[in-house]
């Protein structure tokens, strides 16, 4: 499933949002423009390795510059776009302090998440799908019957579909879940591939901490009455 839109106009300006979009941008570029080496370099230094954190000296602060790296075009396009469509509702929601401290713990608990389940990993880990999987759980938390236009291939056709945010990114969280699970038997491998448990975690704590940091516990701001489209 891709969302095109939500149908949630926000009542107020998001521009931490699209500051981590520009901010992931600009470092993406940054790493195209490296030579392998460097890039190799970059990478080691910066992303999370979950058995460096093990050592005597962690890098700890790597579970936050990571979060800012991407793989590749298609890597960053999607979290980019998923982060544009729900982030800047919440971001309004919660107020600019709180969004920061919402985005960046949502990161960081998804990068330890993921560390938890394969300790001994050497294989570098970047990206923001956890702290994104933290911004879809904030936003299905205020805003369930927001409605958001996805395109769903059904055989050959892509059809487009208004569907409740609850249904939508329960969806997303129920196939991380499984794929999370199915791939408890690659663990150990060495292998480069996606970090299922770090979407989850992301997850789950954007699930506590949305409720945590929200104004007051009926807080709606920013959220207009869905309308029917």
């Amino acid at each position: 499933m891709i969302p095109i839109r939500d149908n949630n106009p926000r009542r107020g300006s998001a521009p931490l949002t699209y500051t981590f979009i520009a901010a992931n941008v600009l470092v993406f570029f940054y790493q195209l423009k490296l030579s392998p080496t460097a890039l190799e370099a970059f990478v080691a230094t910066y992303a999370v390795i979950p058995a460096a954190l093990r050592s005597d000296d962690p890098p700890y602060l790597t579970v936050l510059s990571s979060m800012f790296m991407h793989g590749g075009f298609g890597h960053i396009i999607g979290n980019m776009w998923f982060l544009h469509i729900f982030g800047d509702n919440v971001e309004v929601a919660l107020g600019k302090v709180r969004f920061i401290i919402f985005y960046l713990g949502c990161g960081v608990a998804a990068a330890w998440a993921q560390v938890a389940i394969d300790p001994t990993s050497t294989v570098p880990m970047v990206g923001a799908s956890g702290a994104i999987a933290g911004v879809l759980a904030g936003y299905v938390r205020l805003f369930p019957s927001a409605k958001v236009l996805t395109a769903v291939p059904i055989i050959f056709v892509l059809t487009f579909m208004n569907i409740r945010a609850f249904y939508f990114i329960f969806v997303w969280f129920g196939l991380q879940f499984l794929m999370g699970i199915t791939s408890l038997g690659s663990i150990g491998s060495q292998t480069g591939g996606i970090a299922f448990f770090a979407h989850i975690g992301g997850f789950v704590a954007g699930l506590i901490l949305i409720t945590l940091l929200r104004r007051r516990p009926n807080d709606t701001a920013g959220f207009h009455r869905p309308a029917t489209f």
